[in-house]
């Protein structure tokens, strides 16, 4: 597998990637230890199952037709194209899942991003409205997964006896039951196996619905860069587990500032709380032994369905360059007027940096300028905030990349850094997603294209990682010292607060970033992939 960080350039020797031990190499799909950055054209396929109801036998049976033309890879080696495959929850029980089976799955997964709560702690709606950070009259697609019992509860309750409580369901126009991803070398050769695809699918009526093409084209300087013209994936956590994941040949060592137990990412492994990350089961039976899934460790008569799968968050993100890079330069000339003699080294650029909270090419803005930069001559990712830029002198305490992980950064005194940086590691993602849409020619004229960035993780505890980070860190307005401010690259229009000697500076952020899909999507492990095909 190609584990590079997708900002190396191709030919320089970067650092070692880490990479799974024998069995587990064969047995998990290859999205988990690469990002394919040797296949730069991808494609994300967005399927629906069209049959009626739930399948009564043969739900899985597409699946083994898709195996005769694009078989999921998985992450034992480098190949010449490359596959992944995740489920809704409702496509699951389409294709026949059983009830137990269902039930035994995290409950975010079983309710779905759209769920009424869960859509209002990740920032995108408020009662009956969608807010400002999703795309006018609301997402274009998502599992549209049914209410549960709980959604409706005629029982009365302490403090609310005659209040019932309902729940509304909100649906998308178009329904996704199952997420292909397919990465090749060129733009021919991955419409050539859409189209194989599409037409291997049809019989059993299974749609494509939505696609998007996806992208991860290397500039001059080797940098894959998103739309708004910033590095991409410069960190990223770093698992370890002995006998699971190795690193130049030998056991992967703890990292002291970004590595996390295998179990964060990969489920039946021990997680961040010194617990067995728990997955999904079924009931033991012949066809589930034949398919290679193993007895559950702690359940009797069942198998491990998740064992060495993960969830997938997926959630479409339109971006707005133009207003991005308009908005930055009405700042910075604001600024300039207000403050000429202070001023002349404000501009849109100095500006969006400090939006994000790293240059244009991934190093991390310091108080003296940007952190040296790694032995492999990458950014560097071995620091943390507390020694470096306590106060956001240089990288400010809202940026984006402080608050998507803060490290040490919140420590109230030198004594808890490692607690900090512990219990920040405990909320880490693994990110996959990719740039989809053309690359716009001159930012600051807008050529209305859509184009984007398909965020895709994987976590194994969509609450504690994905949801806490969204929630927590990214849309808190009273995240660090700040107050009434949210992440100003994908947060609502709003104000960012820039420290500097001798006053802090406040500029205008509006809203440069809206969702206009997104689900939680189950990314099996190969056996549990030859299970479902029985299904």
């Amino acid at each position: 597998m190609d584990q590079r960080p997708v900002s190396a350039a191709p030919a320089a020797k970067g650092p070692p990637s880490w990479k799974l031990a024998p069995p587990h190499d064969k047995l998990t799909q290859g999205m988990v230890v690469s990002g394919f950055s040797s296949l730069p054209t991808g494609r994300a396929l967005f399927l629906e199952f069209q049959w009626p109801g739930v399948a009564k036998g043969g739900g899985g049976a597409w699946l083994k037709a898709l195996r005769a033309v694009a078989p999921v890879t998985d992450a034992d080696g480098r190949d010449p194209q490359a596959a992944a495959l995740g489920f809704t929850c409702e496509g699951l029980r389409r294709m026949g899942l059983d009830a137990n089976t269902l039930a035994s799955f995290d409950r975010p997964f079983k309710e779905g991003m759209f769920q009424e709560d869960r859509l209002r702690r990740l920032g995108d709606r408020r009662g009956k409205d969608w807010m400002p950070t999703v795309i006018p009259d609301g997402p274009k697609w998502s599992g549209n997964t049914p209410l549960d019992d709980a959604a409706a509860d005629p029982v009365a309750h302490a403090f609310a006896e005659d209040e019932a409580v309902t729940e509304t369901r909100i649906v998308t126009p178009l329904t996704v039951h199952a997420v292909l991803f397919l990465y090749e070398k060129d733009e021919d050769a991955a419409d050539g196996w859409c189209k194989r695809v599409g037409d291997a699918l049809a019989p059993y009526q299974v749609a494509v619905v939505h696609h998007l093409p996806l992208e991860l084209r290397l500039d001059e300087r080797g940098i894959a860069r998103e739309h708004f013209g910033f590095a991409d994936g410069v960190s990223q956590p770093e698992p370890y587990e002995p006998g699971a994941v190795t690193l130049a040949g030998a056991d992967a060592p703890k990292d002291p500032w970004n590595g996390v137990p295998l179990g964060e990412i990969l489920m039946g492994h021990v997680n961040g709380h010194h617990e067995v990350a728990p997955g999904p089961v079924v009931p033991d039976t012949p066809a589930g032994r034949a398919a290679g899934l193993v007895p559950h460790p702690r359940g009797e008569g069942f198998l491990d369905l998740g064992l060495d799968g993960s969830y997938m968050v997926v959630r479409e993100l339109r971006q707005y360059v133009t207003s991005f890079w308009k908005v930055l330069g009405e700042s910075a000339a604001a600024i300039s007027a207000a403050d000429p003699a202070g001023s002349g080294h404000v501009d849109a650029k100095w500006l969006a940096e400090r939006v994000i909270g790293r240059d244009l090419d991934g190093n991390l803005l310091c108080p003296v300028g940007v952190l040296p930069p790694d032995p492999y001559g990458g950014p560097a990712n071995d620091f943390g905030f507390y020694d470096t830029d306590p106060h956001g002198l240089g990288c400010p305490m809202g940026s984006h990349v402080r608050r998507g992980n803060p490290r040490d950064g919140l420590a109230p005194k030198p004594a808890d850094k490692q607690t900090l940086l512990d219990a920040a590691n405990n909320h880490r993602i693994l990110r996959r997603g990719r740039k989809y849409g053309p690359t716009i020619v001159d930012p600051l004229v807008d050529d209305h294209a859509d184009r984007g960035l398909l965020f895709v993780c994987l976590n194994t505890d969509i609450t504690r990682q994905f949801e806490f980070v969204q929630q927590t860190w990214m849309l808190n307005p009273n995240f660090a010292t700040l107050a009434d401010e949210t992440d100003p690259l994908l947060g609502p229009a709003g104000t960012l607060t820039i420290p500097e000697e001798p006053l802090r500076r406040r500029i205008r952020v509006d809203t440069f970033v809206q969702m206009a899909g997104g689900e939680y999507f189950f990314l099996p492990s190969m056996p549990a992939l030859a299970f479902l095909e029985t299904l």
